[in-house]
């Protein structure tokens, strides 16, 4: 059977965007499991918490496990991935509003703060290699309003993993959207 593990962003919780529901609710009808967190220090993200939560919640994985992010959310899945061992696969994953880098603008307006948390995620690399050793299927969801995540990132998306690539329009960082039907499309294809 079919499950997807379910990653929000940075300072939410496993039910703070609107499509999260409805994503539950359509993964569900179609027999799909479906497990959502609340991870650790939500409002200043840590990369080796959120890796160790995944790392230490994350039950089944074989080839029948997807992963779905939103936001930081997708980095925090990449970072799981890229530290498990080179045998083992899952399904894909899909990706919602994923960064890599902040808008500039994002920078200017939020802070210091902001951006003292945002550095470590942007500055670490990732060895997208050895992600891909765990699948190559891919999807990365952009919208071209999307006021943190700059329209650079769909190209890093494509280069590093051959990810399938969607840009929609108008829906900022999809915190108001309510459905995201491409992803029960995907899901649905692999």
């Amino acid at each position: 059977m079919k499950i997807v593990y379910l990653v929000h962003g940075w300072g939410g919780n496993d039910s703070s965007e609107k499509w999260f529901s409805w994503l539950k609710h359509e993964l569900k009808k179609r027999k799909i499991g479906v497990i959502s967190f609340n991870m650790p220090n939500t409002n200043a993200p840590k990369i080796e918490e959120w890796v160790n939560y995944l790392k230490n919640n994350v039950k089944k994985i074989d080839e029948e496990t997807y992963f779905i992010g939103h936001s930081i959310g997708c980095q925090a899945i990449l970072r799981f991935l890229e530290k498990l061992p080179e045998n083992i696969k899952v399904g894909g994953c899909v990706f919602i509003a994923p960064w890599m880098h902040l808008d500039k603008n994002t920078i200017k307006e939020e802070g210091e703060q902001v951006v003292k948390i945002a550095r470590p995620w942007i500055k670490t690399p990732i060895n997208f290699n050895k992600i891909k050793k765990h699948t190559k299927k891919f999807l990365a969801i952009f919208s071209n309003n999307d006021p943190y995540v700059p329209l650079s990132d769909p190209k890093l998306f494509k280069e590093k993993l051959g990810a399938e690539i969607i840009i929609k329009k108008k829906q900022e960082h999809f915190h108001k959207t309510r459905e995201i039907p491409e992803i029960i499309a995907k899901i649905c294809s692999l």
